[in-house]
């Protein structure tokens, strides 16, 4: 069975198997959650997404799927970028963003991670609002099948933290 854990702070210091990176499609490192991990994991991070950009993903990663790197100097065996959609008033988005759970937990699967640390995917500059991250995020981790023991929410602040705990009961 799988447990979900809730943590307020920095996914960078969280010791686990897979840290997932909301990442932009571009592979090639950014702001927030992004910009952190790559910038404490180091340029190995970097140089495996250089190596996905020159084979499989050369017009960058697509909204909603998922890839390993390495995890560089970070306390992880590996990154998980995702991409997550951008909020949108006028268009439902909801099944990309449950995509970026569902497939970073088979990939997290296909790695034999059993720990896994998730941000608030789109939650931050993409301008999902909060409350709805936090339920899709949820729900999403509940009712996938994984072979993951622990899927952490490692949130950045206050606010952040009480709208997954709202989600998580």
């Amino acid at each position: 069975m799988t447990t979900i854990t809730l943590v307020q702070g920095d996914i960078t210091g969280q010791s686990v198997d897979a840290l997932v990176n909301a990442a932009n499609s571009s592979l090639l490192g950014g702001g927030g959650v992004d910009g952190a991990i790559h910038r404490r994991g180091g340029p190995e991070i970097l140089a495996d997404c250089r190596r996905l950009r020159a084979s499989h993903y050369g017009r960058g990663l697509p909204t909603g799927q998922a890839v390993a790197t390495t995890a560089g100097r970070l306390d992880a065996r590996w990154v998980i970028h995702t991409v997550g959609p951008v909020y949108s008033a006028d268009e439902d988005r909801s099944d990309l963003l449950a995509s970026c759970y569902r497939e970073s937990l088979r990939v997290a699967d296909e790695l034999g991670a059993r720990t896994v640390a998730f941000p608030a995917v789109s939650a931050g500059i993409y301008g999902w609002p909060l409350d709805d991250a936090a339920r899709v995020a949820v729900e999403t981790v509940r009712t996938t099948p994984t072979r993951v023991e622990e899927i952490r929410f490692v949130l950045f602040d206050e606010r952040a933290y009480a709208a997954f705990a709202r989600q998580a009961g």
